[in-house]
């Protein structure tokens, strides 16, 4: 790119920074014992291949409700170096002040650019990005942990790295076994791996969502229509970088992209009974009628599964987010309870695969 065209490009971000700042709050419950914070771990600016100054990032961060980001620059690819001459740490420093003032968790980190294998990881919580730039892909990795780095894989089903499988190859196998890889990539932009979410679930490695943005993020995402970057919602015990860290190593993870919400069981279960409140029962001899009241941004999707035929009630519902939807079970065959049947299709427990739930209905109350 021209150098006139990367001036064009910060001239209308800065128009963009310049506008009143207004955050948009995402309503995410908490589950039990933590604190849900909006977290975007995979990050350009300008300084790779990215479009956008770095304070700029920060100020969309903000107006989107995230609380944490991570600018990942590319160590090996930086197509704008004969304009923009610099440390592999200074989007960091320049966005640096900007985050503390909006009070952003910005992490320092570096994207480790190889061919497959092993592809392109991102190493978060650096103190140093410098150091990892090395010739050897191992060393960089090794770089990474003396800094005690949170490592993941990025986009392991990407067409341009692998174009008709997406595979685990025994570059991974050594990664993981020596202690070079945390999580993977379960969402990348609007790219979803159920590869990835099994090789978690399987090797206890943590999920991670990202959004991979290197344009502003309005030529991506329409806010007027609702939409939201990819995140991950990590669940801490404090809100600070080393309580995102502690988190990340422990698995505390949701993924957000979309209409999907992609992690571990007991986090989707908890997420959805904090949303939903019963708000009201109604039971006569012929029918119950639920009113749920969903306190949440995220949006549910129930598909009745198997039941018992004396309880009649919709193939399927969907709950939009701060609504409230009546669920009406009809009662046949003199039936006096039992439970009603659900898979919530957008909370993937496992690789596309939603979660199982069930409301008992008997006596005067479901739970």
């Amino acid at each position: 790119m021209k150098k006139s065209s990367i001036i064009g490009v910060l001239i209308l971000c800065f128009a963009f920074w310049g506008k009143a700042q207004v955050r948009n709050e995402i309503h995410v419950p908490d589950p039990e014992g933590y604190r849900t914070l909006k977290c975007d771990f995979h990050i350009h600016t300008v300084f790779s291949d990215g479009l956008v100054w770095p304070t700029v990032r920060v100020d969309e961060a903000y107006r989107e409700g995230l609380d944490a980001i991570a600018l990942t620059e590319h160590l090996e690819y930086r197509p704008h170096r004969q304009d923009i001459i610099a440390s592999h740490n200074r989007s960091y420093e320049i966005a640096e002040k900007t985050a503390r003032n909006n009070q952003v968790i910005l992490i320092r980190g570096s994207e480790i650019t190889r061919p497959m294998a092993p592809g392109h990881f991102n190493a978060i919580f650096l103190s140093d990005c410098d150091a990892l730039e090395q010739k050897e892909y191992m060393d960089s990795f090794k770089a990474a942990r003396r800094q005690n780095a949170f490592i993941f894989w990025n986009h392991p089903g990407w067409d341009r790295q692998q174009p008709d499988t997406t595979l685990w190859w025994n570059e991974h196998t050594r990664l993981y076994e020596e202690g070079y890889m945390q999580g993977i990539e379960v969402a990348n932009g609007k790219k979803y791996s159920p590869e990835a979410q099994r090789w978690c679930m399987e090797k206890k490695l943590t999920m991670i969502g990202t959004s991979d943005i290197h344009q502003p993020i309005q030529t991506d995402i329409d806010f007027a229509r609702g939409q939201h970057r990819t995140m991950t919602f990590v669940f801490v015990r404090e809100r600070s970088a080393e309580g995102i860290r502690e988190a990340l190593l422990h698995r505390r993870t949701a993924v957000y992209m979309d209409e999907k919400v992609i992690a571990e069981e007991q986090w989707l279960k908890e997420l959805f009974e904090k949303s939903i409140d019963i708000e009201d029962i109604k039971r006569n001899e012929k029918s119950i009628v639920i009113t749920l009241k969903n306190n949440s941004d995220l949006t549910f999707h129930l598909k009745k599964t198997r039941h018992n035929p004396g309880l009649v009630y919709f193939r399927e519902y969907t709950i939009q987010p701060q609504c409230r939807h009546r669920i009406e079970i009809r009662l046949e065959n003199n039936i006096q309870g039992g439970d009603i049947n659900f898979e919530i299709t957008n909370l993937y427990a496992a690789p596309n695969k939603g979660l199982t739930y069930s409301y008992k209905v008997s006596g005067l109350f479901p739970f």
